[in-house]
């Protein structure tokens, strides 16, 4: 980018960019460098851009949040801890509405509350989470802006038209997942040791189950094994509207799935499926469980 290579995306539409130093180079405040790239974007592309400025990403994050859309605020460090203190502690990343209840429990619904109550007192109720709270409370964020963000998990998931309870049926559509997640993660050359699944129920009630592997993997076959057992301990007559599968604790692949016999013969197996498939097309070679009818259904991968 033409303000700074540090730029860190965080979902299609937002990104972190770290303008540390880039006065001199620009002729211009960071401020100013901004409402100009702002400009210069909905000039060129017809499109709004909200900016927040601040010294780190927690309180730059909260500061883009203040004047959407078309807005550009600034939060400084000084100011910070009385601004954060009498919002919700759900401002805070990662808070969500099961730990604010037991922080609520606790007596703690502000971050005001958490600046009073203290680095030490928050490090004994909540370990290395509440010494983090500790410090965002008071608007302290050391995390860098990372350009080159890690791909943390491969997953995929499909929304049905009609919610579904039958095993069968969410086993197809899970057979249906595992090949797109496997296909993900041999294009990148990656393979991942634990597997998750993901259920929405009919009351839009999220559940996920997890389960490590011995060894990391990037095969579809060994992938739906893990969440067809998974998958297995929840079909108890819930109806469900989604499911997803997903894999993390990436690693390079390097031969991940040929450690043992089995393995390596279930390896080269797909493989062989793989090769025909890029030569003739998905459809030449198609596991039994495809063969049922498809549902109406909306596919997602993150």
């Amino acid at each position: 980018l033409n303000l700074t290579p540090l730029v860190e995306p965080v979902s299609i539409d937002e990104a972190f960019i770290d303008l540390s130093g880039t006065a001199r180079l620009h002729g211009r405040s960071p401020a100013k460098a901004l409402a100009a790239f702002a400009a210069d974007v909905e000039k060129r592309l017809a499109i709004t851009v909200s900016v927040g400025l601040s010294c780190n990403k927690f309180l730059a994050k909260i500061a883009s949040d203040l004047d959407k859309p078309r807005g550009f605020a600034t939060l400084g460090a000084e100011e910070a801890p009385a601004f954060l203190a009498p919002k919700p502690i759900s401002l805070i990343f990662g808070v969500g509405k099961v730990a604010q209840q037991r922080f609520a429990r606790d007596g703690m619904r502000t971050i005001g509350d958490l600046q009073r109550a203290g680095q030490r007192e928050l490090t004994r109720r909540y370990g290395a989470e509440g010494a983090r709270l500790f410090r965002l409370a008071r608007g302290l964020d050391e995390r860098p802006v990372k350009p080159d963000r890690e791909t943390k998990s491969i997953s995929a998931e499909t929304t049905f038209d009609d919610d579904i309870a039958d095993f069968r049926s969410l086993e197809l559509r899970l057979w249906q997942l595992c090949e797109k997640v496997s296909a993900r993660l041999k294009r990148n050359s990656l393979a991942g040791s634990t597997v998750t699944l993901k259920l929405k129920t009919a009351d839009f009630r999220i559940r996920t189950r997890a389960r490590s592997l011995s060894h990391s993997t990037q095969l579809a076959g060994r992938i739906f094994s893990a969440g067809r057992e998974l998958l297995a301990g929840e079909t108890d007559g819930t109806r469900f509207r989604l499911i997803g599968i997903g894999v993390s604790i990436l690693c390079p692949a390097d031969g991940a799935d040929f450690s043992d016999l089995i393995n390596r013969r279930a390896a080269e197996a797909e493989q062989a499926v793989d090769r025909l498939r890029t030569r003739f097309g998905d459809q030449a070679v198609i596991k039994g469980l495809a063969f049922d009818e498809d549902a109406g259904q909306t596919t997602e991968e993150g």
